[in-house]
């Protein structure tokens, strides 16, 4: 049973979508491998597969909708149950390494200040496809089933992975009131595509500065892809159409997503050719129609009862 009443020092805020298998796991993995006691807050989508028995029985303090209402509403919702100062996101197909919240604490301490945004490295057994260089590739198994957790872990002890600049996906830790501030996830990215990016670009225009990717918070990412099973929102025009760039030129020129820790976060303009980079992303907004957004219609939403 899950002791979600100890002096929390995070709130792990977890979507899940009838995954039940891999979100036991995740929350295994939480409970074995943390350094400090945390609060674990699941959003349960639909849950006939046995995922909100699951929940109700082992005390999990949770959300429910009778379908799958997308990340952005479900992290939202999540929002009233948090009672740390701090907010962390994990997708229930992840599997938390050792020491990976003694990281984000540590660095949280370096900071001295709550306007941050910090990220873990994520091991993938497949390439990201839109980090080919920046997330570790290494196959521990695609499945619960076939997971070789002794060997990651043993593995985990010797991986020499830099910090990076840039925080975007996913574990990724914010504090609560940067969070309020902006609003936690804008809704009209649902189900889902394009919301991180979002975020990390509401957190810039808030003033944070300060993005960074762990190189000693860790966790392997099984890529089980619930966003598969959707009808996907087109998020990179939504992106374009709401802050005048591509999400790619926002990763790369402002963020400097995977590029070696400096000890100071870059900034806009930070690179060479901006100006024209931003010249081409107004032309291709004026070229976007709301129709091509995948944009969700409101008066027509796509899930039942939020619980």
């Amino acid at each position: 049973m899950t002791d979600n009443s100890a002096s929390p020092l995070f709130s792990i805020l977890i979507p899940t979508w009838n995954n039940l298998e891999m979100l036991k796991l995740c929350v295994r993995s939480i409970e074995s491998n943390s350094s400090f006691p945390h609060e674990i807050l699941v959003h349960v989508n639909d849950g006939s597969d046995g995922t909100l028995d699951w929940v109700r029985e082992n005390g999990i303090r949770h959300t429910h909708s009778s379908e799958n209402i997308g990340v952005c509403w479900a992290l939202n919702r999540l929002r009233s149950l948090v009672t740390s100062d701090y907010m962390v996101f994990i997708n229930d197909d992840m599997y938390m390494c050792p020491g990976w919240d003694k990281a984000y604490l540590d660095e949280i301490k370096t900071v001295g200040h709550n306007k941050f945004f910090l990220a873990s490295t994520t091991i993938q057994p497949l390439p990201h496809n839109l980090r080919p260089i920046g997330v570790p590739v290494a196959d521990y198994g695609r499945s619960v089933g076939d997971f070789d957790e002794d060997r990651l872990l043993g593995d985990v002890k010797n991986m020499n992975v830099p910090d990076t600049m840039g925080a975007v996906w996913p574990p990724n830790i914010v504090h609560r009131d940067m969070w309020d501030l902006v609003g936690g996830y804008s809704i009209e990215y649902t189900p889902g595509l394009g919301s991180d990016p979002d975020f990390s670009a509401k957190l810039w225009m808030a003033g944070v500065r300060y993005f960074k990717t762990m190189g000693t918070s860790l966790c392997y990412h099984f890529m089980s892809a619930s966003v598969n099973r959707v009808k996907k929102n087109v998020g990179h025009l939504q992106f374009l159409r709401k802050w005048g760039i591509t999400p790619r030129v926002f990763l790369r020129d402002f963020l400097n997503v995977d590029a070696a820790w400096d000890g100071a976060p870059g900034g806009a303009g930070a690179k060479s050719g901006i100006d024209k980079e931003l010249a081409r992303c107004g032309a291709k907004r004026v070229l976007t129609v709301l129709q091509d957004s995948g944009a969700p219609k409101l008066w027509d939403p796509p899930f039942g009862q939020i619980e």
